[in-house]
């Protein structure tokens, strides 16, 4: 592996590592029933979480490695004090070619004129109900009307893409995936269909599930599927347009289909871990690093041992392998 020489970083499967994504929080304002359990997880103090300027500094050291595509995540982003200057920091970064936002979109209005003005135009907001009751049911809290508001008025202001990402949750929201998916055909949205993974012990059983194939029957009810060619900043999922429809879906099948063997991506967690899988408990701790005083070659010298570390694939949904230990918002997502 000769990252050093061509500024990239290559895993030993030789894939390349351009991709970072990094929670900037584990807290979070919803409780949703796929990404934390009834029983209370241990929050990170003040003093373990990373400082804006240390999340700064390593992603400045990521680019020299060929880090060009960063989103931030949380637990819940927005929560977190000065998140739109931080953004705006984060965005003049030179080298960086795409920087979006994942939210949940309650805080999302309030801030939308900051994020925007941070040079932001990529958002992904999470979304499994259109229906408020059953919202409130999902996550907890009453604001579907506050998220709602909140994705048409980025729609007003010309955010592109937005994308919605849908958990399908069997028994729960399986009746509204066409809806969903009827949403693109009058709206520019980007909706994207992700097949649940059990991770941190939430309480749904994870024996049921709703697989790629079984949504892609819903979807496919509301009009036929045409495939939209991939561009270099996506991700996994496999992109369709509803025949004469706005906007487009998406199916993402880290359970069925695994997307392992293209996977560019690196997690940084609240606390200064490099995750390398989203799927696995293993991390590479880079904060003692940081704050001990280390030049940036040291902190380079562990991105480049989470990249040698870094599986081919993961087992979720081989046999009866668990998934993570840690619960959705302490991972960012």
């Amino acid at each position: 592996m000769n990252d050093k020489a061509h500024g990239t970083l290559v895993d030993r499967y030789n894939r390349t590592l351009n991709y970072l994504r990094i929670s900037v929080t584990d807290k979070c304002n919803l409780r949703c029933i796929y990404c934390v359990s009834h029983e209370p997880y241990p929050k990170l103090s003040h003093s373990d979480i990373l400082r804006y300027e240390e999340i700064l500094r390593l992603v400045r050291v990521g680019v020299r490695l060929g880090i060009n595509k960063i989103r931030v995540t949380g637990g819940e982003p927005l929560v977190r004090r000065g998140i739109t200057d931080f953004l705006e920091r984060l965005t003049a970064v030179p080298g960086l070619d795409d920087v979006s936002l994942t939210t949940n979109g309650i805080l999302l209005s309030d801030h939308l004129s900051q994020i925007r003005r941070a040079g932001i135009t990529r958002l992904n907001i999470s979304l499994d109900s259109m229906k408020p009751e059953r919202f409130r049911a999902i996550t907890g809290h009453d604001g579907f009307d506050r998220v709602w508001a909140a994705i048409m008025q980025a729609l007003d202001m010309g955010f592109s893409p937005i994308k919605i990402n849908v958990v399908a949750l069997p028994g729960i929201n399986e009746d509204e995936l066409a809806d969903f998916a009827r949403l693109t055909l009058t709206l520019p949205l980007h909706v994207r269909f992700i097949e649940y993974m059990p991770i941190g012990h939430p309480e749904l059983d994870p024996r049921r599930n709703l697989l790629t194939p079984d949504i892609r029957n819903i979807i496919e009810t509301v009009g036929p599927l045409d495939p939209v060619v991939s561009d270099r900043l996506d991700g996994p999922a496999r992109r369709f347009r509803i025949r004469g429809a706005l906007g487009e879906v998406g199916l993402i099948s880290p359970v069925s289909d695994h997307f392992c063997k293209t996977c560019n991506r690196i997690r940084l967690t609240a606390d200064g871990r490099l995750r390398l899988c989203l799927l696995s408990d293993e991390t590479l701790s880079i904060a003692p690093v940081l704050r001990s005083g280390a030049d940036d070659e040291a902190l380079a010298a562990l991105f480049r041992t989470a990249a040698r570390i870094k599986h081919e694939k993961h087992a979720l949904g081989q046999g009866t392998a668990p998934g993570p230990h840690d619960v959705m918002a302490s991972i960012g997502g």
